[in-house]
């Protein structure tokens, strides 16, 4: 298991180089600089500016200077939060959009898993088919859609819960951006679950385990769950992409001071090492992720290890 787990982690730097690679050149392409203005700076003034953030070098310097930077942790100066350096408005974002990421997820899990083992044990029923349907309806309806149909109704119409902004952070302001993230992937995780739970059920061993008098309720939780969530458990890494990719956008829309905020308003304001930090940053959590998930999928089938 050691083996496999160091020859996972060394397959993984090289993506993240390739990663850090093509994210600092292609942000060295889009348009427009960190000193452009409503009102143009005086061309000394920003040379100054230019030449005190290493603008004025070689690309190819620039691109050296950065990877010396990071081997150390040290993202870089902010260019537009003039007060603060990258790593710090990280810290400052990431424990909001880990609280709503892994809220997300774990309800995603819960009601996935739910959905799809009962619409597997009722197949081809009336419970099945409304299951399924909202399960395409979820798959097909992304989640910047959903958010403002959830703020119109429980927000605008209902006055059940905050519209927006994280207010004294409890619970109740985050309860709509967590569903907002959560619907796609309780779809996905639903679907999953019916396919994979309905092949379990027509396993010899699940065969052997009714024939001899043991309950429908302990042979779904010790013998059939366990290998239906196989395929549930490997989906975890892209669903954890998604999730982080998604609040991204579900951050803007509920004015949630989380990474995804800071990644809008670096790209909008062409702050390079501000949108580099958090691209590299979210590319460590689905890599990790994704390790998690194979290193988790390797102790559950043995074989892969082999």
């Amino acid at each position: 298991m050691l083996a496999y787990t160091i020859k996972r982690v060394l397959g993984a730097i090289p993506t993240l180089f390739v990663l850090i690679t093509i994210a600092f050149f292609m942000i060295r392409m889009a348009p427009g600089g960190p000193f452009d203005a409503d009102q143009a700076l005086p061309p000394e003034m920003e040379a100054n500016l230019r030449a005190a953030y290493h603008l004025d070098e070689p690309l190819y310097h620039q691109y050296a200077r950065y990877l010396s930077g990071l081997l150390s942790g040290d993202f870089g100066p902010s260019f537009q939060y003039r007060d603060f350096t990258v790593t710090e408005l990280i810290m400052t974002g990431f424990p909001v959009s880990l609280r709503l990421g892994f809220s997300a997820i774990v309800l995603a899990l819960f009601f996935g898993a739910l959905a799809g083992s009962i619409a597997a044990l009722k197949q081809n029923s009336k419970t099945d088919h409304f299951i399924m349907t909202l399960s395409m309806t979820g798959v097909s309806i992304p989640n910047f859609v959903v958010a403002p149909v959830l703020i119109l109704f429980f927000a605008v119409t209902l006055g059940w819960l905050p519209a927006g902004g994280l207010g004294t952070g409890g619970i109740r302001n985050y309860i709509l951006p967590t569903i907002s993230l959560a619907l796609p992937q309780i779809a996905y995780i639903a679907r999953l679950t019916r396919g994979s739970m309905i092949e379990v059920l027509r396993s010899p061993f699940i065969r052997t385990a009714k024939a001899q008098g043991l309950r429908t309720q302990t042979i779904i939780l010790r013998h059939a769950l366990k290998p239906a969530m196989m395929p549930v458990v490997s989906y975890l890494g892209p669903a954890t992409a998604g999730i982080i990719t998604g609040s991204v956008v579900i951050e803007q829309i509920f004015g949630i001071p989380g990474l995804g905020r800071f990644f809008i308003q670096g790209a909008l304001n062409r702050d390079y090492t501000l949108v580099m930090g958090v691209v590299i940053f979210y590319g460590l959590l689905i890599i990790a992720f994704n390790l998690l998930v194979d290193i988790i999928y390797a102790y559950l089938d043995p074989k892969l290890r082999k």
